[in-house]
C-alpha cells in the first residue's frame, strides 16, 4: 500500500540515484548502449515504477529489465513491454502511461534512425508535458554494415529542434549515468528526455561526470591560461577530441576540449557559466559530431569549423565508415591546424 501511495503521489525513493555507476579511464570501454542496459538494470530494483521496452528491437536496444518478466495477458505485474514493430503506437502508449499520472515512469526504445516513425509521438510528449524516456541506439555512421538506410545523419539535429525535448548524447559511462539521472528527474517534472547511444565501444574518459551532463557542456581537457582553440565533441567523438588535443598540446598548442552532451541543458545555464566554457575571445573552435553540420554555427561561430557529415553514410564496418568520413584524430588535428593558421 505504501508503495502504491508513493507511485500515485509522484514520489521516488530519496536514495535512488546512489545505484548509478561511475567510471575511470581504467575501466574497460563498452558501447554506450551497453552502459544504458546496465544502468536500466541497476535502476529497476530501486525504481519498480520503471516500465517499458522496444519496438521489436529489445536485444539490439538492450532495454530488457532482468528482474521482471514480460507484460502480457494475465501477467500485468511485469514491466517488459513488447510493443511490436509499430514505433508510433509504442510512443503513443508511453505518452498515455505518463499522462495517466499513476506514477509509472515509461521508457521506449528504437534505433535513432527510426525516430522518424515515432516523431509525432515524441513531439506530443514535449507538447503535452509527458515524462517519457525515449531511448535510441545505433546513433551514427558508426553503426556500420546496415548502411545509409540505418545510419542517422540529420536525425539528432532534427530532434534538437523540438521544443521542450531534452536530447542527450553521452560520451562514456559517467555521462550515461548522468543522462539517466537527468531523464528520471525530468520524468518527475513531466518533461520528456531523448537519450542517444552508440553501437560501437567508447573509452571511459578522464574528467567526465554525472554533474557535467547537467551543465550540458563542460571542460574535460584544458590548458594553462586562455586556449587558442576549443574542440567541442559529443558522444563517441569526444574521445577523438581528447586524443587530438593531447597531440596538439605536445606541439605547444593551447587546447581546450568541451564535452557537450546536451544543447538544451547548456542553453539553460547562466551567461556567466556559458562564457566560462566557450569564451567569446576564443574564436577558433571546431565541433566534432557524426551528424550534419546544421546548427553548430551557433557554437563554433564564423571563424570556426566542423567535422561533420552532410551526406548519407555508406555500407561498411563502422570503423571504416568513421575513417572514410573524416572522424579520425588525424583529420581533427588537420582541421585544427588550418584554423590556427
Amino acid at each position: 500500500a505504501s508503495e502504491f501511495e508513493r507511485y500515485v503521489n509522484g514520489q521516488i525513493p530519496e536514495d535512488w540515484a546512489e545505484v548509478l555507476p561511475t567510471f575511470t579511464p581504467e575501466d574497460a570501454g563498452i558501447s554506450t548502449r551497453k552502459h544504458s542496459a546496465n544502468i536500466l538494470n541497476y535502476l529497476s530494483p530501486v525504481l519498480p515504477e520503471l516500465i517499458g521496452g522496444s519496438a521489436d528491437l529489445t536485444h539490439s536496444n538492450l532495454t530488457e529489465l532482468k528482474d521482471s518478466g514480460d507484460f502480457q495477458k494475465e501477467h500485468y505485474e511485469n514491466r517488459n513491454v513488447h510493443f511490436g514493430v509499430r514505433e508510433h503506437a509504442m510512443g503513443a502508449i508511453c505518452n498515455g502511461i505518463a499522462l495517466h499520472n499513476s506514477g509509472l515512469i515509461p521508457y521506449c526504445a528504437t534505433f535513432l534512425i527510426f525516430t522518424d516513425y515515432v516523431r509525432a509521438s515524441i513531439r506530443l510528449s514535449a507538447l503535452s508535458q509527458a515524462g517519457v524516456i525515449w531511448v535510441t541506439t545505433h546513433d551514427s555512421i558508426g553503426q556500420g554494415e546496415d548502411g545509409p538506410t540505418h545510419q542517422p545523419v540529420e536525425t539528432i539535429t532534427s530532434l534538437r529542434a523540438i521544443p521542450n525535448l531534452t536530447v542527450i548524447r553521452p560520451a562514456d559511462g559517467n555521462e550515461c549515468s548522468g543522462a539517466y539521472k537527468l531523464a528520471i528527474e525530468n520524468a518527475q517534472s513531466n518533461l520528456p528526455t531523448l537519450l542517444v547511444f552508440t553501437r560501437q565501444n567508447v573509452p571511459n574518459l578522464s574528467g567526465t561526470s554525472i554533474e557535467g551532463v547537467y551543465k550540458g557542456a563542460y571542460t574535460i581537457f584544458d590548458c594553462e591560461g586562455e586556449p587558442e582553440i576549443i574542440l567541442i565533441g559529443t558522444g563517441s567523438e569526444v574521445s577523438l577530441c581528447v586524443s587530438a588535443a593531447e597531440q596538439l598540446s605536445n606541439t605547444g598548442k593551447k587546447v581546450r576540449v568541451v564535452s557537450m552532451p546536451c544543447w538544451e541543458q547548456f542553453e539553460a545555464q547562466s551567461e556567466t557559466y556559458r562564457e566560462s566554457i566557450l569564451p567569446k575571445t576564443v574564436t577558433k573552435r571546431l565541433s566534432v559530431e557524426a551528424g550534419i553540420s546544421l546548427g553548430w554555427t551557433k557554437y563554433v561561430g564564423s571563424e570556426g569549423d566542423t567535422v561533420s557529415i552532410d551526406s548519407f553514410g555508406a555500407s561498411a564496418p563502422g570503423k571504416v565508415c568513421m575513417e572514410k568520413f573524416g572522424f579520425t584524430v588525424e583529420n581533427i588535428i588537420a582541421k585544427a591546424k588550418i584554423l590556427l593558421g
